[in-house]
């Protein structure tokens, strides 16, 4: 079906990318004003405004990692498979209406009658009011508006973008058109305006809707079925009141049922629930859970420094969107925050998966970490336990059937456990195969030769890459140009090829040795004079 923009469809600030964050500097400078004059908590409402927009933030990093840290929520996840990056990217700018709502709240507060000037606290009528006129109007309209959004040009210019995340995860809750943002902000002024009305109006209010509010709707979007099946079992009466995971997955799913905001109940009264297969859904994922997909490769990695930490999938999702950086200042702020959970988690974690790719129909990859850092494989005091981790992670892939294992990264130093060879012998009845980094670079650059090749000069000959490219390609009965200025490395490497094979290994000193062959494989940096002879 194609789809187009209608009129509202893009945001105002849409052009100005991150810059749209400077949209909360007046909002700033009127709280630093606020706290300057000491207006007393009362008083400080620009303060909670940016305090409810931080808290909001923290609870949607709060739900993205607990949805995408498979080692805490697999077993429970709606879908198994992982976020494509279109949909990352669609939902970069998921926090837009968050800087609506900051703003027209700031509107009320100056027009409103009922917000305007100093608000109490806490008024226990004014947030019971809220809850209720919710729970009426507010999911009432949303029902209906929902509904209307989905039929003809409404969907097909503004609310297919938001259904185009068949996968949902927490920033999906917040991707959705401008116009459909204004039809909720709308719908969510029923209460608190009429609270105002009613003189009842109060700080707390604002914290408990807009921030229940997130909790909910981040909820049902996590892919993650965290509503337990003995709280419906017990009170039959809830299963009209919250809407689960499950219960909005079918909507992202089949688009023709379960409507509501929150609700249930108006699903029920509109005839358009889908109860059979939400309460199948919900059963299978509480009961028996996710069946556990094996992968066919299991790479096994760790993280390089802290501030590499921060570009991991579940820990930040903007940072894991964007190459691994140091120039930008604000993830430095960040550093004490990583320093602490990183070292409690290096504690007490094991190996976990942090990435996953579906590479074809039949190939599927897993990408796992042991919570350790590059400098952590230097420390004498700690290589014992580095190669537990590394031995347990082995040991778990071939008891789940993985095929392979691959050793990334200093999980093969040859130092630490000898290239993994330490595994081996201490595992002979391993079904699965363990695999060197370094073989696989070799194994690609192997596969890309061309078959009728009967020369090679090569670069950086000595190196693990380059033994390993050496021997195999004399075994094949073809002649290597190996350069090294090291002659007994080159002995070291031609005495373990075997005797017959050993004529096709040929020292070379220069790059000029190689200018008669064709095929080149540069495994060393060279400098600009050798880059004019190798062209």
């Amino acid at each position: 079906m194609e789809h187009n923009r209608g009129p509202l469809f893009g945001w105002p600030w849409e052009r100005l990318n991150n810059y749209k964050y400077f949209l909360y500097a007046p909002l700033l400078f009127k709280a630093a004003v606020e706290i300057w004059e000491n207006r007393g908590e009362e008083g400080y409402w620009f303060v909670h405004i940016l305090v409810i927009s931080l808290l909001r933030c923290s609870l949607f990093q709060v739900w993205h990692s607990y949805s995408r840290a498979d080692f805490l929520s697999r077993r429970h996840q709606i879908h198994s498979n992982s976020v494509d990056f279109d949909q990352i990217d669609r939902e970069f700018h998921w926090d837009n209406y968050m800087i609506l709502q900051a703003w027209v709240a700031t509107m009320g507060h100056k027009w409103v009658p009922g917000l305007v000037g100093m608000l109490p606290m806490w008024n226990s009528r004014g947030i019971l009011t809220v809850l209720l006129l919710h729970m009426g109007p507010t999911e009432l309209l949303y029902y209906f508006s929902h509904r209307a959004f989905h039929k003809g040009y409404l969907f097909q210019n503004y609310h297919y973008f938001h259904h185009e995340s068949t996968r949902p995860e927490p920033s999906t809750s917040g991707t959705s058109s401008f116009l459909e943002h204004l039809v909720m902000v709308a719908l969510m002024s029923i209460p608190i305006g009429a609270a105002a009305a009613m003189g009842e109006a109060c700080i707390g209010m604002f914290y408990v809707y807009f921030l229940g509010f997130d909790f909910l709707k981040f909820m049902q979007h996590s892919n993650v079925e965290v509503v337990p099946l003995w709280l419906f079992n017990m009170f039959p009466f809830l299963k009209y009141l919250i809407a689960t995971p499950s219960y909005h997955s079918i909507h992202h799913s089949k688009l023709n049922c379960n409507y509501c905001l929150f609700m249930p109940l108006y699903d029920y009264l509109g005839g358009t629930v889908n109860s059979k297969e939400t309460s199948l859904l919900h059963s299978k994922l509480r009961t028996q859970g996710q069946e556990r997909k094996v992968p066919n490769v299991v790479f096994l990695s760790h993280g390089a420094d802290y501030m590499q930490v921060l570009h991991i999938p579940y820990v930040g999702r903007t940072f894991a969107a964007r190459p691994c950086t140091y120039a930008a200042w604000y993830l430095w702020i960040l550093l004490p925050i990583v320093w602490i959970c990183f070292t409690i988690t290096s504690l007490v974690a094991s190996a976990h998966t942090i990435s996953k790719y579906q590479i074809n129909e039949s190939f599927y990859v897993e990408i796992w970490a042991i919570p350790k850092l590059g400098y952590q494989f230097f420390l004498p005091f700690g290589q014992k336990q580095i190669n537990k981790l590394i031995e347990d992670a082995i040991l778990e892939a071939d008891r789940l059937g993985v095929k392979v294992i691959a050793l990334g990264a200093l999980t093969k130093n040859e130092v630490l456990n000898g290239g993994g060879e330490l595994f081996v012998r201490r595992n002979p009845n391993l079904s699965i195969r363990i695999a060197h980094g370094n073989t696989l670079t070799a194994s690609v650059l192997l596969h890309e030769l061309p078959e009728n090749v009967d020369q090679v000069f090569l670069s950086g000959s000595t190196s693990k890459i380059g033994k390993a490219i050496a021997l195999y390609l004399c075994r094949k009965r073809v002649r290597v140009l190996m350069l090294t200025a090291s002659v007994e490395r080159f002995e070291a490497i031609k005495n373990e090829a075997p005797a017959e094979y050993r004529d096709y290994l040929v020292h070379s000193l220069t790059y000029e040795a190689g200018s008669q062959c064709k095929t080149w494989i540069i495994g060393k940096w060279a400098s600009y004079r050798d880059q004019k002879t190798i062209l």
